[in-house]
Formats: structure tokens, sequence, C-alpha cells
């Protein structure tokens, strides 16, 4: 079954072509990661996901109605890059605020809090709060209702080796359950954790596989060197028809 399904999705954003007529479809129960350097139309595209992000055409439909259907608020769950917190409550009353929101028992704020490590900082002002702990509160509002489908944007960034380790551990428990979840990030080694890949490069789609299928493609040995072809690949097919390009653009990887 499809938990999410984009057809011919075009966003513009300030004048400009941000994604450009992309299609993909997201497997239910799986993990699937959007993979790019910053500014490629990840944070976009999940924002389309979410039914917040005014589309110039395309549809998006997720879990079966178009996304941003009124239904679908109590069915997903979001973490954006910026935390989502209110910085004069502590972790436990944003958790009680939004849980009330989303109808979630009282277990549900306990299970986060215990899930995301949070137990000696739950009675602590938001605002107080470092920023490996501002982005676990955040995380842990998103698993707030067990939602269907999960959307993660950049989700590990600023946390610490073991942490990112758990939360992993995590997310796979949470797909073998039926859970899908989408998951931006630009590091390599989280790429290999996810079950599927989606390559973004200028707004449009490079790839669409799991990450033993890239490697067969390209050849590669790992994926960092698999994601630096199918570049490379991308830029010499651009530059057979014309030699009017500009200058390479940056790889994939950012230093």
């Amino acid at each position: 079954m499809v938990a999410v399904k984009v057809s011919q999705l075009r966003v513009v954003r300030g004048g400009r072509e941000v994604l450009h007529g992309i299609d993909c479809s997201l497997p239910e129960g799986t993990i699937t990661g959007l993979i790019g350097p910053s500014g490629q139309g990840k944070s976009t595209l999940m924002r389309s996901i979410m039914g917040v992000q005014i589309v110039k055409s395309g549809e998006v439909t997720v879990l079966g109605r178009p996304a941003g259907h009124p239904e679908l608020r109590h069915r997903i769950g979001y973490a954006p890059q910026s935390p989502a917190l209110y910085g004069d409550l502590t972790v436990t009353e944003n958790l009680r605020y939004f849980a009330s929101v989303l109808q979630a028992p009282r277990s549900a704020i306990d299970r986060a809090i215990r899930e995301l490590s949070l137990e000696d900082c739950r009675h602590q002002v938001a605002a107080s709060l470092s920023g490996g702990q501002r982005s676990r509160a955040s995380l842990a509002i998103a698993f707030l209702g067990d939602p269907e489908l999960l959307v993660l944007d950049e989700p590990t960034v600023g946390l610490d080796p073991v942490l990112r380790h758990d939360l992993w551990g995590i997310f796979h428990q949470l797909a073998e359950s039926g859970t899908t979840l989408v998951v931006s990030s630009h590091v390599m080694d989280e790429a290999n954790r996810c079950q599927r890949l989606l390559l973004l490069r200028d707004g449009n789609i490079l790839a669409d596989d799991t990450p033993e299928g890239l490697r067969q493609r390209t050849g590669a040995e790992d994926l960092e060197q698999a994601f630096l072809s199918l570049i490379q690949e991308r830029q010499a097919h651009h530059n057979r028809p014309s030699q009017r390009q500009g200058p390479s653009q940056q790889g994939l990887v950012q230093s």
C-alpha cells in the first residue's frame, strides 16, 4: 500500500520554482530518506506532504486524502527543523498542551519523554533548554498520538551519537509496527539506515531506490560515492547538448 503519492508537484517560492514537477510514492510501513544538501527542495516537499505549502500545480495524496485534509491532523506527526515549543512552558507542559490538541492519552506523554531521554529536563522551561534538548522535545511532540505517518525534518541534528543511534532504533521499530516515516538528512550514515532513498537535486528527484539498489546501479562501494556518481552523470547529460552551462555545481556532501 502507498502512504504518500506525489504527482507532478511544482512549487514556486519567492518567484523561483523550487520543485519541478516531481513524482514519487512512499510505501506504508517504511522509512524513506530525503537526501540532499540544503536548498534542494527537501523541506518544501515535506511541507507539501503536510499540506501547509502553497503549490503551483500537481497533487499530493496522504493516507488516501488530499494533503492538508482536516481528517489527517490526528494521523500525522511532524517535527520541523526549528523546534516548535512554547518557551515559557516546561517540557511536560508543552507535551500536555499538544497531547490535548491531538487528544492523546497521558501515557503517550510519559512514553515520549522516556523514548526521547527527556526525564532529566521534563520540568525545565523550554526557553532554558540546550539545542539538543529542544530538538528532542520537539521530536517528542511528533510522537504523540501514535501517528500513522511521521514527517521528520533533519530530526537528529545536534544530537549526540548515542541518542542518534537510539532514535534510529525507535524509527525502525515504528516502521515494523506499520508507521510510515519520512526523514530528511544530508548525512550519509543516516541514508544507510533508511529503507528507501529519494535523492533531491535542484528541485528534481535524481534517484528513487533502496540504498543497495543505488550502490548496484552506480557500481559504488558506498552511498556517498553513489550519490556523487549520479550528480556527475546528470551534469554530463546536461552538458552534452550545449556547452553554455555554468561552472559545475557543488557536490552533494557538505563539509
